[in-house]
C-alpha cells in the first residue's frame, strides 16, 4: 500500500532548454563559491551529481567545510534542508519517522522523520550502527521509505549529502558496500592553501557567509534542470566506453564497479554536459566524472577497504588503458 503524499508525489516535469539549465547550474556553482573558497572542482562535482539525480559522500578530515558545502547548496536552491547527526544511539525511526497513535482521532498517524527533505545532510554517517545506516538504503535508491508496511514518497528532488571523518575510526562503523554503492560520488575537499585560508578568515569576520546565502533558483527549476540532464543524448560509443571502464575494474579488482555504478557515471556525465551547455555526452564528460563516481565502489584486494588510494589508482589505470574511440 502506498501513501502518496500530495506534496511529494513525483509528477511529469517539463525540462528547461539546455542554455537555461546550464545557466541555472552555473548560477548555483557561483553562489556556493561565495561561501566555499578554492574548491571549484568539488562544487561542480556536487552540482553535476545533483543534476544527475545522485547522492554524494564527503569524506575528509574535520573542519574543511563539508557541512558548509551541503548547507550552501541547499540554501542556494531554496530547498528544504534537514541535518541528521548520526550517533551510536540513533535509531532507524529517528531517520525515517514513525507511526504513532493519535488519541483524539483514535487512528494511527505517520510522523515523518528528518529524511523528508529536499537536501538531507547525514553528518558523520559512519557513527551510527549498521542497522540505522540501513534506514537510508530504500530512501536513496527508490526515493521512498516504508514504515509499518506503509510506503511514503520522499520530496522531489531528494538528495543525501553524507559526511565521514577520515581520521577517527574509534566508535565508527565501516559503511557496507550496498550503502557505499548508492552514493553517486565520493568527494574529498582537502586543506586550503595558505592564500585560500586567508580568504576564509576574511570572509568569516563578523559572521559566516553561509548565513547570508540567498537562493538563486527554485526547487521547481532545479527539478526541470534535472529533467534536461536526463534527456541528454548518450550515444552508443559513449555507452560502450562506460561499460568497458566498469569491466576493467571488475577484471583487475576483487570487487569491481556494479551496473549501478555504470548508471551513475552516465548520469553524472549527463549532468556535466548540461553544466557545459550541451545536450549530448562526450567521452571527455565521462573522463572528468569517472574517478569520483567509480573509485569508491572498488575493492582492489580482499580484506581491504573500499575505494581509497588503491581504488583511485585503478580507475586512473582504466582511463589510461581503455580507448574511448574503440
Amino acid at each position: 500500500m502506498t501513501d502518496a503524499l500530495s506534496d511529494t508525489t513525483p509528477a511529469a516535469t517539463d525540462p528547461l532548454d539546455v542554455d537555461a539549465a546550464s545557466s541555472l547550474a552555473r548560477d548555483v556553482v557561483e553562489n556556493v563559491q561565495r561561501v566555499i573558497v578554492g574548491k571549484d572542482d568539488e562544487i561542480e562535482h556536487l552540482v553535476t551529481a545533483i543534476l544527475g539525480r545522485g547522492h554524494v559522500l564527503l569524506e575528509d578530515v574535520p573542519g574543511v567545510g563539508k557541512t558548509m558545502l551541503a548547507r550552501s547548496i541547499a540554501r542556494t536552491v531554496g530547498g528544504e534542508f534537514r541535518r541528521i547527526q548520526f550517533t551510536p544511539d540513533l535509531l532507524p525511526a529517528d531517520v525515517t519517522g514513525t507511526t504513532v497513535f493519535d488519541e483524539q482521532s483514535h487512528e494511527f498517524e505517520f510522523r515523518p522523520g528528518p529524511v523528508f527533505a529536499n537536501f538531507v545532510l547525514g553528518d558523520e554517517i559512519n557513527r551510527a550502527s549498521p542497522k540505522t545506516q540501513s534506514a537510508l538504503l530504500e530512501a536513496m535508491e527508490e526515493a521512498q521509505v516504508t514504515v509499518d508496511g506503509e510506503t511514503h514518497r520522499l520530496p522531489d528532488p531528494f538528495v543525501v549529502v553524507a559526511t565521514q571523518n577520515a581520521v577517527e575510526n574509534d566508535g565508527a562503523f565501516e559503511l557496507p558496500a550496498a550503502e557505499v554503492d548508492r552514493f553517486a560520488k565520493r568527494l574529498t575537499l582537502g586543506y586550503p592553501s595558505p592564500a585560500e585560508e586567508q580568504q576564509v578568515l576574511e570572509r568569516v569576520v563578523g559572521g559566516h557567509p553561509v548565513d547570508a546565502v540567498e537562493p538563486v533558483t527554485t526547487i521547481d527549476a532545479l527539478r526541470r534542470a534535472r529533467a534536461t540532464a536526463a534527456a541528454a543524448t548518450v550515444s552508443a560509443p559513449v555507452r560502450r566506453y562506460v561499460t568497458e571502464l566498469a569491466n576493467f575494474t571488475r577484471e583487475h579488482a576483487e570487487l569491481g564497479v556494479s551496473p549501478r555504478g555504470s548508471i551513475a557515471l552516465v548520469r553524472a556525465a549527463q549532468g556535466r554536459a548540461t553544466l557545459d551547455g550541451r545536450d549530448y555526452v562526450t567521452p571527455d564528460d565521462v573522463q572528468v566524472e569517472a574517478e569520483p563516481v567509480l573509485a569508491h565502489r572498488v575493492r582492489v584486494e580482499s580484506g581491504t577497504p573500499l575505494g581509497g588510494d588503491a581504488g583511485r589508482r585503478l580507475v586512473q589505470r582504466a582511463l589510461s588503458t581503455v580507448d574511448p574511440e574503440t
